[in-house]
């Protein structure tokens, strides 16, 4: 007898609903793995990983979370083979174009960040798209990591600051972080509460270097495209066990 999955559609009740992330960031790693685990293309973990973001998209909305940021494609996976970066471009475009109605339907801000201008025009057209239509929806705020580099980022925010002050308009003695924050491509988000990577790996791969400094940071096993509301709830979990001093006693 095969046993079904139990679905965790409200919070499960050893959670504190107060005490939970408002933002929750996602490195999604292991979808190569769990492809080649099953004699599968790589392209299809790739495939997979999405539903597995399409889920905890829905979950997050589910059980209170405001904002989710996915890491969908660093600026250094330019350098996997031609064909999956190909597959990926065209993954991206046409989910955006599917989702978008149901995007709206269930009230999803959605925003790109990263640097937009070196992805495909088309997928740029899509992106500018979703982000224009979904602009005024009140509900979770999905950011979505593209060609994205966390380094990147702090060079751009230090060239645009850099042309502030070249031109008169900004004091570098007023430059702090406030100043800063104003540059990043997260202007006006909340930095992440906890970060899960999934698939073992001990390390942040460039991911938000700025917004990460005092994230919690939960580390799983297990491969992205298996990554449900279970895995979810464990994470939760842990992370309301932790005591968040942010350097104070």
């Amino acid at each position: 007898m095969t046993i079904k999955p139990v679905i965790l559609e409200t919070l499960p009740p050893d959670l504190d609903k107060q005490r939970l992330p408002q933002h929750v960031a996602v490195i999604m790693d292991g979808n190569g793995r769990w492809a080649k685990q099953r004699g599968m293309p790589r392209i299809m973990g790739h495939q997979r990983g999405v539903d597995s973001l399409k889920n905890l998209l829905r979950c997050c909305d589910d059980w209170g979370i405001s904002a989710l940021t996915a890491y969908a494609f660093s600026t250094e996976n330019w350098g996997r083979p031609l064909e999956e970066v190909e597959f990926l471009m065209t993954l991206f475009e046409r989910v955006l174009r599917r989702e978008l109605k149901e995007m709206m339907a269930e009230n999803v801000r959605i925003r790109f960040v990263g640097n937009l201008t070196s992805l495909p025009r088309s997928l740029q057209d899509e992106i500018a798209r979703s982000m224009e239509d979904t602009k005024n929806n009140t509900g979770i705020r999905f950011t979505v990591a593209t060609n994205y580099g966390g380094r990147q980022e702090i060079v751009h925010v230090c060239q645009a600051i850099a042309r502030e002050v070249q031109g008169g308009k900004l004091d570098p003695e007023t430059i702090d972080e406030g100043v800063v924050e104003k540059y990043l491509y997260t202007e006006g988000l909340s930095h992440p509460d906890l970060l899960i990577r999934t698939s073992g790996e001990l390390r942040i791969s460039n991911f938000l270097l700025w917004q990460m400094a005092y994230a919690e940071i939960y580390v799983t096993s297990t491969l992205w495209p298996d990554f449900d509301r279970q895995a979810f709830h464990l994470a939760l979990r842990d992370y309301q066990q932790r005591q968040r001093r942010f350097g104070k006693v």
